[in-house]
């Protein structure tokens, strides 16, 4: 590789880690050698959550799915400084993800605990009236099924359309023991179980002011740098191009049909160069830990 490319790679790898978990430290994801963590290398939510690209966009939409439960809003809106610190929200979001995906066992555990422990306080009464709990096993339900949903969508359509049906179901078997590590129970564990799920709780999502806050918000959210302005704004019209047309409905959100096919193809071809550029990712070094790549 000419010096060009690989300081032109380089550059591009920075630009995607400082917005990752990794920004924050404090993880060792090479070591110690060979513990698997909470699932290894063989997962389906290893392949998963491998992927930056595909993950980011599934962020987006899960977020914006979350906070369309009034009691999921409530909790973010009164006890988050997303408002002031966007970027800094995305790095401890992240950070939970990855670590508990591809950390050491140790670490993955300790930050399950760190997220019960910071749950606890994490109380109130929504704008309806109706008190709420971060550790209400219900609620955790909702918050982990559309983060797995999303996830799991925007794999299928910008990393491997053609994961299997029987595939789907283990990732949302293996992935649901993160809900139940930190509470939830009868965890949707399955496509069709999950589906189902997001049917049955329709009734009780509602879309206000603070709701539409949250979504003005991520289309104007800041990036690191001017170089990453607007690949990231990008991957937020992807993200919200992923919603669920009842999801997008209910926020006032309406695509053309060209849009969504400009910001298909547009995310798709930056995909391709986030995931040439990015070697040295929490995926890239749990791997190297299980001795799957070079050091």
């Amino acid at each position: 590789m000419s010096d060009f490319r690989q300081l032109f790679r380089k550059r591009i790898e920075r630009q995607v880690l400082s917005i990752s978990g990794l920004a924050l430290g404090g993880i060792d994801f090479e070591n110690p050698a060979g513990d698997p963590g909470l699932f290894g290398p063989e997962s389906v939510t290893w392949r998963i959550h491998g992927d930056f690209s595909s993950m980011l966009c599934g962020g987006v939409s899960a977020l914006l799915l979350q906070m369309l439960h009034p009691l999921a809003l409530a909790g973010v809106w009164d006890h988050s400084s997303f408002r002031e610190d966007m970027l800094g929200r995305l790095r401890r979001t992240s950070q939970f993800i990855s670590g508990t995906t591809f950390a050491p066992t140790r670490d993955a555990t300790a930050l399950i605990e760190k997220v019960k422990s910071i749950h606890l306080h994490v109380t109130g009464i929504d704008a309806y009236g109706t008190p709420y709990a971060a550790s209400d096993p219900d609620l955790l339900v909702w918050v982990h099924v559309a983060e797995a949903y999303s996830f799991l969508q925007s794999h299928l359509r910008y990393r491997n359309p053609s994961l299997s049906s029987a595939e789907q179901d283990r990732y949302y078997q293996e992935f649901a023991r993160v809900a139940e590590s930190l509470g939830a129970v009868n965890v949707p564990d399955s496509v069709a179980a999950v589906e189902a799920y997001l049917q049955a709780m329709r009734p009780q999502l509602r879309c206000d002011e603070r709701t539409r806050e949250v979504l003005r918000l991520l289309r104007n959210a800041p990036a690191p740098s001017r170089l990453a302005k607007p690949v990231g704004s990008l991957m937020i019209q992807a993200g919200i191009e992923l919603l669920p047309a009842w999801a997008a409905e209910q926020l006032g959100i309406s695509l053309s049909p060209v849009k969504r096919k400009t910001i298909r193809f547009g995310t798709r071809r930056i995909a391709g160069i986030l995931r040439w550029a990015v070697r040295n990712g929490s995926w890239h070094r749990a791997m190297r830990r299980m001795g799957r790549l070079p050091s």
